[in-house]
């Protein structure tokens, strides 16, 4: 089998010459040019950040991307879907006030920013995943699945659970609807915060199944087991951060779950992929705050193929020596430290991401054998 291209280059500079063109030269070389955009709705799928979150990607980065598109005559768009944990982008008014607070406007990246499943995270597309073992359709947002290609611009960094958030981690858990995050992430029903909840009833009225029973005496609303369904609709209702999901689903079954759903994004249609590590902060974006840097700054990858962009990304991550006064260089200095042999897992132990580049050469994502490209 023929090894996938992944293009790399450092984020050495030269003069007259800065990183966001040093990025569209990039992408350029690894050969963006090859997909026919002309007239075409083009997704750009990154992470906003959370408010109080520094560790996301300059918008600067985002409109290289986006003036690379239009100069080869596609419509682009930046776009991402809803949270389906508490926070400030579980809905589209606050998911567009974080990225506007976040420098993500029309005006700075030159394009329309659009939420990807609809105001309260229900705008969504079943699609079919071509050899899913875990997912048959996967619930896709809306607006990420009408448009006619899809690129994804990744912070390549480290993650709680899934051991890094890369382009698969995007495409998959970034591009599901509440409703596809909550099947890739959870089992069972979500609790109520009694102590947070005002009593305002809204979320009974987003809920279709009569999974919510208000208690007319306390003034707060209970969860009905027998009939909630777990969709987490609710969640994206609750302005005061109520109510969320409890039980989590295991490590490995996330990562099979989340590659299937990355798969149900990309399948037939046109897609490139772009990596920044750097800032690369132990935690997703999604935390509202950023720990300091476990691993130095390496560099930009792009590919077609996003399994081959990924492998390629750890790769270089773990041939870099850790930073020190970092998670990562605490968890070693421990005295009952295991060494791993792997920095994502040494900086979190309980984390995990072979599972998830193994799912995803199986079922046809695309391929861990890649050959590296570097550029000046």
């Amino acid at each position: 089998m023929e090894k996938s291209k992944v293009y790399f280059t450092d984020f050495r500079t030269r003069l007259g010459e800065g990183l966001p063109t040093k990025l569209k030269r990039l992408m350029k070389q690894a050969g963006i040019d090859q997909i026919d955009m002309d007239g075409k709705f083009v997704a750009i799928k990154m992470h906003f950040g959370e408010l109080g979150n520094l560790g996301f990607l300059r918008p600067n980065y985002a409109k290289a991307v986006a003036d690379v598109v239009k100069e080869l005559g596609g419509k682009p768009f930046l776009t991402d879907c809803n949270t389906l944990y508490p926070g400030s982008r579980k809905n589209a008014l606050e998911h567009l006030y974080c990225a506007w607070e976040n420098g993500f406007t029309p005006m700075t990246v030159g394009c329309p920013i659009l939420i990807g499943d609809g105001l309260k995270g229900t705008d969504d597309i079943a699609v079919p995943v071509r050899g899913g073992e875990y997912i048959q359709e996967a619930r896709i947002g809306r607006a990420v699945m009408d448009a006619d290609i899809i690129i994804s611009l990744n912070h390549f960094k480290g993650h709680e659970q899934a051991g890094f958030g890369g382009a698969i981690k995007n495409l998959g858990m970034g591009c599901g609807s509440r409703a596809g995050k909550k099947e890739q992430h959870c089992n069972g029903v979500p609790m109520i915060h009694e102590d947070r909840c005002r009593g305002c009833r809204r979320c009974q009225r987003e809920c279709a199944n009569n999974g919510l029973v208000f208690d007319e005496a306390t003034r707060k609303m209970h969860i009905d087991t027998t009939n909630c369904v777990g969709c987490g609709r609710c969640i994206g209702a609750c302005n005061f951060d109520a109510i969320e999901f409890a039980n989590w689903a295991a490590v490995k079954e996330l990562n099979c779950r989340m590659a299937e759903y990355a798969k149900a994004v990309v399948d037939g249609r046109p897609s490139f992929h772009v990596s920044l590590v750097q800032d690369i902060s132990p935690n997703c974006d999604c935390h509202a705050e950023n720990d300091a840097p476990i691993l130095p700054d390496i560099g930009m990858f792009a590919s077609f193929d996003p399994l081959a962009l990924d492998q390629a990304c750890v790769d270089a991550c773990l041939a870099q020596q850790p930073l020190p006064h970092s998670q990562l260089a605490d968890n070693m200095a421990k005295p009952d430290f295991h060494d791993h042999h792997d920095h994502f897992e040494n900086s979190t132990p309980e984390s995990e991401y072979k599972t998830c580049l193994e799912h995803a050469e199986k079922i046809g994502l695309g391929s861990r054998a890649y050959e590296l490209i570097s550029m000046k």
